[in-house]
């Protein structure tokens, strides 16, 4: 049987990544001709130092594996430490 969830109940949910690291929290879904086209993400404690200090992200649902209890995405969706710009003394470093 097919489980149909409004956007008003996923919206507080915990995100994860599919690696088990909690991610942040689901803020907003964002609707393109009346579908799902990304969710509005705010970004938790840590991680948000790899996101440059932002308080959101926004993820396509193309990265969503499970929504459920938690929503579960994939690990591509938060970028990897090569991808940072190099920071020495608080200055980026080009």
């Amino acid at each position: 049987m097919l489980k149909i969830k409004k956007i008003s109940d996923v919206v507080g949910k915990k995100v994860y990544t599919d690696e088990g690291d909690f991610f942040g929290d689901i803020e907003e879904a964002n609707l393109v001709n009346n579908k799902v086209d990304s969710w509005r993400i705010r970004v938790s404690g840590g991680i948000s130092n790899l996101f440059n200090g932002a308080r959101g992200v926004i993820i396509p649902h193309s990265y969503v594996k499970s929504v459920g209890d938690v929503f579960i995405i994939n690990r591509v969706a938060m970028p990897s430490q090569q991808d940072l710009p190099e920071i020495a003394g608080g200055l980026e470093v080009d």
